[in-house]
């Protein structure tokens, strides 16, 4: 009576195996189907697989630079020029730079130089030595400076402010530079030649290579309007008391703007 239930005992193990054998292919086979078109979708083009092969074949490219310059008449100068004494003392030194300045400043008042136009850029107070071999240096007494900085609106009259300065006091002028009032539209215009310039080569390169030109990406500038700096003219104020009016030719400015572009390329 007990060898039967033994039997079904004994078998139900086996039953259980055959049983999560069957279960375990079938998850098997589930995971399998399941994974393929996971698989499949990977190297598909569209989906979600677009940014796995734009990371791996980006689009390429095309850096170039380029410039635009336009060439402009100044419409305004600026001159530096000082006033220099000596004396034996410090206090009479400055005494009589301060005389010869107030002479230089009503020079310019006359000459319809507005006060806004000029500006003190220094003032200077140093002793003078004399120096002999084997001899320790001797006071000789003291130099005053006063440096201004004068702007003149009206070219015109450049040269006969200079000889009008020179007249009342100034024995030092440290030079004249030419610039613009308003640089903005000089400054626009070779913005504009510029770009023309850039796609010009950007064409020409794509045409080179023989792919198409796309859009641009991105696009810097760099330049812009810069004042030249002073042109000495010691020459020219020591000549001023022959010449009937210093002669000065304010000639052209350049006006350059400077970009860098990067555009797409087709295939």
């Amino acid at each position: 009576m007990n060898r039967p239930v033994l039997v079904r005992a004994a078998a139900a193990p086996a039953l259980s195996n055959r049983l999560l054998l069957a279960s375990s292919g079938l998850l098997a086979a589930a995971a399998l189907a399941l994974a393929a078109p996971a698989a499949h979708a990977q190297s598909q083009p569209d989906g979600g697989a677009p940014l796995t092969i734009q990371a791996v074949t980006e689009r390429p490219a095309l850096n170039l630079s380029a410039y635009g310059e336009v060439k402009v008449a100044p419409d305004m100068a600026v001159i530096n020029f000082a006033v220099v004494t000596e004396a034996p003392t410090a206090a009479e030194a400055m005494r009589q730079n301060a005389a010869q300045m107030n002479q230089v400043m009503a020079a310019l008042r006359r000459g319809g130089i507005a006060e806004r136009d000029v500006q003190t850029s220094g003032l200077n107070l140093s002793a003078q030595y004399d120096y002999q071999q084997n001899e320790p240096p001797r006071l000789r007494g003291y130099q005053a400076s006063n440096q201004v900085t004068v702007t003149i609106n009206d070219l015109d009259r450049v040269g006969e402010t200079a000889d009008a300065v020179v007249a009342a006091g100034v024995n030092q002028i440290g030079g004249i530079s030419f610039g613009l009032k308003d640089p903005a539209s000089a400054e626009n215009r070779a913005r504009q030649l510029a770009v023309r310039n850039l796609q010009a080569k950007a064409a020409l390169y794509a045409d080179a290579l023989g792919v198409s030109l796309g859009g641009i990406r991105s696009l810097t500038e760099g330049g812009g309007y810069t004042p030249r700096p002073p042109v000495p003219m010691y020459a020219r104020a020591e000549m001023a008391m022959d010449a009937a009016s210093t002669p000065v030719s304010p000639g052209e400015l350049t006006v350059r703007i400077d970009i860098t572009g990067v555009y797409d390329l087709g295939r």
